[in-house]
């Protein structure tokens, strides 16, 4: 599609956009959800269940209780595909610590893997029962932020799949969260690079993708590019990032750590055509923004593949800019 074509189907679908009345706040719980469980894994770590009736089952998540006397914000904080067990942003990003000091509470959902963390219209062979943004906008705020004492200020952020979620969900519900950040993700889903990252990130883990918004390039698909409804964004605290995809120092001492140094080279190389392919996803989505006299802190770091090495060291600006949406 050409240029203008792109904007034309822009120009429509943000129309098409306003006549469906995306919610601007959380859409009404469904009854009967809750806290069912927790347990303490460490000083200001705590696993909670959840029961979901959007979902249909309870869904567990991690939460990091911040620094000082409450109440505190909340930030829900989006794992990447391999969404399952606990969140990669602990076992492999290191947020239970740089989160230790901080004074804000971190929710981690846990078991969303390959679901783009939104509605599918279907049950899916492989991948179940999703409701995600009915679950993450709908029910989880209004269990989980009273159980921590919330001061109802909330944030989304979210590394690749989570990164793209976490950038649908803020601009599908304007002004429900303060702030939201986006580390190494894709933020269109009708372009043609979006359309097929979309598709793959889903397939990548066996799910059809028909099953979650119908057949690409229809009103579903259209209405969850942030990159069309960039315009809910306006007033939200926005923070990108991306690296270059070429290897650092981090990325080449990781390849020499591993047994197998032929199987690190491999999975290095997929970092490399992942990140530079977000990198791109990144600039497009940052232009867009700009262009619509939208503020984004934008950070592009020159060296970098798309893994938690280098995820987790841009925890830290993502933060600084986070923070600023609760005065912080």
């Amino acid at each position: 599609m050409s240029d203008s074509g792109i904007w034309r189907t822009v120009v429509v679908a943000a129309a098409l956009i306003l006549l469906a009345g995306l919610p601007g706040q959380a859409a009404a719980a469904p009854a009967h959800s809750g806290v069912v469980d927790s347990e303490h894994v460490g000083p200001h770590w705590e696993r909670v269940q959840v029961d979901s009736a959007a979902m249909g089952r309870t869904v567990g998540l991690d939460v990091l209780h911040g620094s000082g006397s409450g109440p505190r914000p909340t930030l829900y904080l989006l794992d990447g595909v391999d969404a399952e067990g606990v969140s990669d942003w602990l076992t492999k990003g290191h947020a239970a610590d740089f989160f230790a000091d901080k004074p804000v509470d971190v929710v981690l959902p846990a078991g969303a893997t390959g679901s783009m963390y939104t509605d599918w219209d279907h049950p899916d062979a492989a991948l179940g029962w999703n409701r995600w943004e009915t679950f993450l906008t709908g029910e989880l705020p209004g269990i989980i932020e009273p159980y921590l004492h919330s001061d109802g200020q909330r944030a989304v952020a979210g590394v690749s799949m989570g990164a793209q979620g976490a950038m649908m969900l803020a601009h599908r519900h304007p002004g429900f969260y303060r702030a939201v950040a986006g580390l190494s993700g894709c933020y269109s889903t009708i372009d043609g690079p979006g359309s097929a990252v979309t598709a793959l990130t889903v397939a990548s883990r066996g799910g059809n993708v028909v099953r979650m918004w119908g057949p690409p390039g229809t009103l579903e698909w259209i209405s969850h590019d942030s990159t069309v409804g960039a315009e809910a964004l306006r007033g939200t605290v926005i923070y990108l990032s991306a690296a270059s995809g070429i290897p650092g120092g981090p990325d080449l001492a990781e390849v020499m750590r591993a047994s197998d140094l032929i199987a690190a080279m491999q999975s290095a190389g997929g970092g490399v055509v992942l990140e530079a392919g977000a990198r791109i996803c990144t600039e497009h989505f940052a232009k867009r923004l700009s262009d619509l006299g939208i503020p984004a802190t934008v950070h592009y770091e020159p060296t970098g593949i798309h893994a938690w090495e280098d995820f987790s060291s841009q925890l830290g600006p993502a933060w600084d800019t986070l923070a600023t949406a609760f005065g912080q």
